[in-house]
């Protein structure tokens, strides 16, 4: 419901006009001028930014009022929600030309991150500098004692990620100052009761210690890990350093954007420091590379920190969010300072044997392989078990959740430049990362397109290709897998995984529970299975929403396949390819509009199979006999059967091929000469639909190009164009077509029939050799075909005008 009342209200923002938006602005002005705006000016406002975010369109607000926010917005006296509403409705309206904020002279740092939330949100890189460099006078004149810093930080973040290499060394080096204090040195003491001040206010005990998430006391520095019924200001800071930290440290670390410019202002301090901070800067170190070692040591106690048995749900997460943000971390240190890597290796084994035990910390798999991946070969680590157990175990059991998902495709893409060229164990997983595509289609369907070449080799290929042709099955079956599983009867009533009529039953037949755990398989196999059975007994939930966004990515995905495979097939897979199109045209997942489109992509890839290598058609001559013979073909509009048809006609002939013979082509005449008389004498009906004209051309093209090919055939086929000719021209046969297709079909049967009268000619015309076919020779007026037709026409009646009689 809270979903429905959502869409809701974003339909109700996305349809007010710019008239009823400019009487709602002239409203709120009247609100904002009033001395002391009450409660309704914030609920005008927030409707305000409800209206200008709901669309992806710029909304237009006059200048004048867009001046009255900026008015409402620096005053330090105003509310801090108006001006919280006020700074978000600039920011969605950025870029806003004839904007007259500036951050010179502004002191408070809430305010001061307001302002530079707006400026930073114009994109213009010399006020991006502008606002660094205010954000960093404020941080160096501020006093132990005045206000907090906090709201400044996402502004130096932000500012330092926009333009990166604008801060002076100095500046670099007090931030880098800054972040030790607040990750290694915020006090350990709990935060102190907001007093009442009343007379009566008993004497405040003094705060205990910070916990662990076990509920221990903390014997160690502070961290994000650490609970506390309330924190102190410096225990915020520290949450805050590290939610920026891998960000600062990519930036300023060695040969990064934001690596800081050298000048004469590099020696001076700044800003006054703590005693603490004082007495860190006096150590040996740089101030970068003492951010690394105290970094380091920070991520060092939250992996520790991470193997505690949380009390609360809450704190469990953020464990894991944690442990994933300090491996992160981990990796950079060690890619900026090798030095790091030892220290860290028997941390992160350690880590690994635990994670790869506990399915709840799947997520921080991910970056744990990716250092492993980035660092091996440098420690002499073998990352290739890591990997596998990544590729296969890890999408077959979590294919459900979207954002591992996501994020387990994006880990395989950025991994393909650290693997090079051993992709075995990404290769051999496909079937696993299948099920994330299955079931996660529409998000991933681009991102699969992306790694396909990569997943795709001349061993795996025909398995693939299989794979993903039964790929809206491999949806209803994981969706059989969840229904079945014991947690189904955890997941709310609402589920739409639980929505069906019936669950199909596999535990009765064991050839089915065979076939269904080959499916579910999770890694390649070698052997390509059946799965026709299999497809009946899913057949109930073929009209699931999943599966059927699940076919709608199919043919775009056999697209990227055939891209690929295309680029390294040699004959024997080409062969091996285009028996298996033949094969499965008409064994496939029945969803509604599925075979239609499918066979729309296997019709044109067996012609580009054809046309890259044209004696396949000889090589195939058993196999594409039995699949004209069969009639199959027919069904999802012919599209298949009539790209057979052009291929035959087209590539059966020793011009392409010397092992052609006339035995093979009498055989293919007499196979499409039934064919096409089954399809035009006969009326449609559920086994055998209505033939679509273009095959009827098709095979009427065909039977002439074989026929002047082998001119024994002429008279056979003169006598059933002249048939198809005249059926095509009977009232009763516009009843079965419309008349457009029987005019086209009846001009085609002309034509054709107008050219077998010179055999020659036809034979030229219908089977030119290798440079007549040359687009050059098409192009050329004084070689083109027509001039060659004319010119012989010319010749016949000459020689007709001659004759006696």
């Amino acid at each position: 419901m809270s979903t429905a009342g959502t869409e809701s209200l974003l339909r109700q923002a996305r349809e007010v006009r710019e008239e009823e938006l400019r009487q709602f602005c002239s409203r709120i002005s009247a609100l904002l001028r009033k001395e002391e705006p009450g409660p309704e000016a914030l609920d005008a406002l927030r409707r305000l930014f409800l209206i200008v975010s709901a669309t992806k369109y710029d909304r237009k607000l006059e200048k004048a009022f867009v001046d009255l926010l900026q008015t409402v917005l620096c005053p330090p006296a105003r509310p801090e929600p108006l001006q919280l509403l006020c700074a978000a409705i600039l920011r969605e309206m950025s870029p806003c030309l004839g904007l007259s904020l500036s951050c010179d002279h502004v002191q408070s740092p809430w305010q001061l991150s307001l302002v530079a939330s707006v400026l930073l949100a114009q994109g213009d890189r010399k006020q991006v500098r502008n606002v660094g460099q205010r954000v960093f006078k404020v941080l160096e004149s501020r006093q132990p004692e005045g206000p907090s810093l906090r709201p400044l930080l996402p502004a130096v973040s932000k500012a330092a990620s926009l333009a990166p290499g604008t801060l002076r060394e100095d500046q670099a080096n007090l931030l880098n100052k800054r972040l030790v204090d607040w990750l290694r040195y915020a006090s350990v003491p709990q935060g102190l009761p907001h007093s009442s001040g009343g007379f009566f206010t008993p004497r405040a005990r003094q705060p205990g210690p910070v916990t662990e998430v076990d509920g221990a006391v903390a014997t160690d520095f502070f961290t994000v890990l650490s609970t506390a019924q309330r924190f102190t200001e410096d225990q915020w800071l520290n949450v805050q350093a590290f939610s920026m930290l891998r960000a600062w440290l990519q930036l300023s670390g060695p040969g990064g954007p934001g690596a800081p410019d050298t000048d004469d202002k590099s020696e001076q301090e700044g800003s006054t420091l703590s005693v603490l901070s004082a007495a860190s800067s006096a150590g040996r170190l740089p101030p970068p590379e003492r951010l690394r070692e105290k970094a380091f040591e920070y991520c060092q106690r939250l992996i520790e920190q991470s193997n505690r048995r949380a009390l609360r749900r809450a704190d469990s997460d953020l464990q894991k969010a944690c442990l994933v943000e300090a491996v992160l971390v981990l990796d950079v240190l060690c890619r900026q300072d090798p030095s790091f890597l030892y220290r860290t290796l028997s941390c992160l084994k350690a880590l690994q044997a635990r994670l790869c035990g506990d399915p709840t910390c799947v997520r921080a798999l991910l970056p744990l392989a990716q250092f492993f991946l980035s660092h091996g070969e440098a420690a002499a680590v073998d990352s290739e078990a890591m990997c596998q157990h990544v590729f296969s175990r890890v999408p077959a059991e979590h294919f459900h959740s979207p954002m591992l998902a996501f994020e387990l495709v994006q880990f395989c893409r950025d991994s393909l430049p650290l693997l090079g060229r051993n992709l075995s164990a990404l290769r051999r997983s496909f079937p696993s990362l299948l099920k994330l595509l299955a079931w996660n289609s529409p998000p991933l369907t681009s991102e699969f397109v992306v790694l396909l070449p990569s997943l795709v080799d001349a061993s795996t290929a025909v398995e693939m290709l299989h794979a993903l042709l039964d790929l809206p099955c491999l949806t209803a079956a994981l969706d059989l897998q969840l229904r079945l599983s014991p947690a189904a009867s955890e997941r709310p009533l609402w589920d739409a995984s639980l929505r069906t009529t019936s669950c199909p039953d596999t535990s009765q037949d064991p050839q089915l529970q065979g076939l269904l755990q080959h499916l579910l398989r999770a890694e390649a196999s070698g052997a390509p299975e059946r799965l026709a059975p299999l497809h009946l007994l899913l057949q109930p939930m073929a009209g699931c929403a999943r599966v059927l966004q699940c076919a709608e990515a199919v043919p775009t995905l056999l697209q990227a396949f055939f891209s690929a495979v295309t680029q390294f097939a040699d004959g024997a897979l080409t062969n091996q390819l285009a028996r298996l199109l033949l094969e499965r045209s008409d064994s496939l997942y029945q969803v509604p509009g599925y075979e239609a489109r499918v066979h729309q992509v296997l019709s044109a890839q067996f012609l580009g199979l054809c046309q890259r290598r044209p004696c396949l058609v000889v090589e195939l001559a058993k196999e594409l006999l039995e699949f004209v013979g069969s009639g199959g073909g027919l069904r999802g509009g012919g599209s298949v059967l009539t790209s057979v048809v052009w291929a035959v006609g087209e590539y059966l002939a020793v011009s392409w091929d010397r092992r052609c013979t006339v035995d093979q082509i009498n055989k293919f005449f007499e196979a499409l000469e039934a064919l096409l008389f089954e399809v035009t004498q006969s009326r449609p009906s559920a086994t055998l639909p209505q033939c679509p004209p273009q095959l009827v051309t098709a095979l009427m093209t065909t039977l002439t190009k074989l026929a002047s090919r082998s001119q024994d055939l002429i008279p056979r086929v003169s006598l059933f164009l002249s048939k198809m000719r005249t059926l095509a021209q009977s009232p009763a046969a516009g009843s079965l077509r419309c008349r457009e297709d029987e005019r086209a079909i009846g001009t085609r049967a002309t034509e054709l029939l107008n050219l077998l009268k010179m055999p020659s000619v036809a034979q030229f015309v219908l089977t030119p050799s290798v440079e007549v076919a040359a687009p050059r020779y098409h192009r050329d007026t004084n070689t083109a075909l027509p001039l060659a037709l004319r010119t012989v026409s010319r010749l016949v009646e000459k020689e007709a005008g001659l004759l006696p009689g």
